[in-house]
């Protein structure tokens, strides 16, 4: 059901409480629902339900004498075709077979701009995700997180919310000095398994290519301009440290880029360090009385905020746990002016939530409870040849994002990455995941993306052997589209606007990939049982009217989560 359609229902059934209501203090909070079995109609409402007790009336009869009033309203003429009453004062509304075709005309007259809304118009909201450590190359972790970030993002852009997404490098601690080290000792000629190879070092052939482009005293660029030119002294620490961050940074900026993934922001944590934020958050922090010294070490009290117990924020050598720099961080999202945070990130974060949290109410500075919000997602498996994939001979111990695309395309690049974005969000971002090559590389309904890109490209081949222009469809007659097929299509349109606002507010942009296969296999479904092309003109214009409005959700869905629509398969 379109937007202005159920806003005009619910007015429908506000005049019709009207009178009833006259004279009393029962305030009606109409709430409009899809009915579980479609055989029961277009439309539920509860509320007769939701107000005989306070009006002491019996439900049945109340429901009775609200659709008696609505029927009778002459601004349902045309939208409400018949209204009944279920089980113990459920209301079910049927609505027209002309409101249900206005989808069509909806579509083409907005096109990509359909299933947008102006909810979040004035809000900003900042969505970060990867943060990945500049220690190795991506990984699958990581690749979900991109297409969870990047969704999510366009699902609030296209509610009207002002989004930035931000990449936050930890670029400070003990991960970067290992390192360093390890790329130190590729230097001096050792390698994994010699005796002298530091037990903690990292192992991938990528710390081999760091220590040669070091030696050739390259330069590097990462994502915010910066360059690094190595000096070429294998005793120079610091050099190397810096070279080596860099030349990863550019590594994954590489990545990303293969995956269609933009940021609007690059944060540093070292940053919060030199500019003096993480010292003004523990100030603030000892300033509210919420810190206390014990054993050597400073601890917030954030069995205070819900925590399990007390944590420590400086340790006895002086050095900050790792929760501290994330709460200065988040301060400074909230002074940037960002209301709302969301952070998505693997589900070993969780436990940091609590403790993030609480120091942010302790400051004291009008952070709202449960700043931010967490979207945390559970491990990717990858499957390939019928085995489980663990390793990469580039990253040394796990598979990487470009690994995953590469396998995925075949070695088009543009095809894994569409199988790699709509794999990595057709689950819920709580469940595990398994990632079956296999599966990503078949041309059949088995594989989710190709079934759904299937139905765009089937659309195209169909519009090809038609002569008219779209701009005449516009003023088509609807009338004829009333096959079950065809109903079941327009009624998949209808729910896209409210399919979006709903994974928006959710945070669920797995909601989309789903919404995409449904519309897609009642795309087929129609196919296989009706013609389009036909004899009469009539029936063969609202056909095609039908079919380039499908074909426009189908775009519109897929540019949401960054996936092509392709014209041929």
């Amino acid at each position: 059901m379109l937007a202005q359609q159920k806003q005009d229902i619910t007015a429908l059934f506000q005049a019709a409480l009207a009178p009833i209501l006259a004279g009393t203090e029962v305030a009606a909070n109409v709430v409009l629902e899809r009915p579980r079995d479609p055989s029961h109609g277009d439309v539920a409402c509860n509320i007769a339900m939701q107000l005989a007790k306070q009006l002491k009336m019996n439900p049945r009869e109340l429901a009775t004498k609200v659709v008696d009033a609505l029927l009778a309203n002459p601004a349902g003429q045309g939208l409400v075709e018949s209204a009944d009453i279920a089980g113990p004062g459920f209301i079910n509304l049927r609505v027209s077979a002309a409101a249900k075709q206005a989808v069509v005309k909806a579509v083409l007259a907005q096109g990509a701009a359909f299933g947008t809304a102006e909810a979040g118009k004035g809000k900003s909201v900042i969505i970060e995700f990867v943060s990945a450590n500049p220690t190795g190359p991506l990984h699958v972790g990581h690749g979900r997180q991109a297409a969870l970030g990047d969704a999510l993002s366009s699902l609030f852009g296209s509610q009207g919310y002002a989004v930035t997404r931000e990449f936050y490098y930890n670029d400070a601690g003990v991960q970067i000095q290992t390192l360093a080290n390890s790329v130190q000792a590729r230097l001096r000629g050792h390698k994994p398994g010699d005796a002298a190879w530091p037990e903690s070092a990292y192992n991938g052939d990528y710390i081999a290519d760091i220590a040669a482009d070091f030696l050739l005293k390259k330069t590097v660029s990462a994502s915010d301009g910066s360059p690094a030119t190595a000096s070429g002294d294998i005793e120079d620490i610091e050099s190397i440290r810096h070279f080596a961050v860099t030349y990863l940074r550019n590594e994954q900026d590489i990545d990303l880029q293969a995956f269609g993934v933009k940021f609007d922001n690059y944060y540093l944590e070292s940053s919060l360090y030199a500019d003096g934020k993480v010292d003004a958050a523990v100030d603030m922090l000892n300033k509210s009385g919420k810190t206390y010294e014990e054993e050597g070490a400073l601890w917030l009290r954030t069995e205070d905020y819900g925590d399990d117990k007390n944590r420590v924020m400086r340790k006895k050598d002086g050095t900050y746990t790792y929760f501290v720099p994330d709460v200065a961080y988040h301060i400074v999202k909230f002074q940037r002016g960002f209301t709302q945070a969301i952070n998505v990130q693997g589900s070993d974060h969780h436990g940091t939530i609590a403790r993030v949290r609480a120091g942010l109410q302790a400051v004291n500075v009008g952070i709202p409870q449960g700043y931010p919000d967490y979207v945390l997602h559970k491990m990717v498996t990858v499957m390939k040849g019928g085995e489980e994939v663990k390793i990469s001979k580039r990253a040394g111990s796990y598979v990487t994002v470009r690994d995953l695309i590469e396998w995925s395309g075949g070695g088009d690049i543009e095809k894994g990455r569409d199988a790699v974005r709509f794999f990595l969000i057709s689950r819920k971002a709580d469940t595990e995941f398994v990632f079956d090559v296999d599966v990503a590389l078949k041309t059949s309904d088995e594989n989710p993306v190709y079934y759904v890109q299937y139905a765009h490209a089937r659309i195209c081949r169909m519009l090809e052997q038609w002569t008219g222009a779209e701009a005449d469809l516009a003023s088509v007659d609807l009338s004829p589209l009333t096959a079950p097929t065809e109903a079941t299509l327009l009624a998949t349109l209808a729910a896209y606007p409210e399919t979006l606002a709903r994974a928006q507010a959710e945070l669920g942009p797995h909601q989309i990939a789903f919404y995409l296969r449904d519309l897609a296999a009642n795309l087929h479904s129609f196919y296989f049982a009706e013609r389009v092309l036909v004899d009469d003109e009539a029936l063969k214009a609202a056909r095609i009217a039908l079919m380039v409005a499908t074909r426009q959700v189908l775009r519109n869905g897929l540019a949401l989560i960054g996936v092509s629509a392709p014209n041929k398969m």
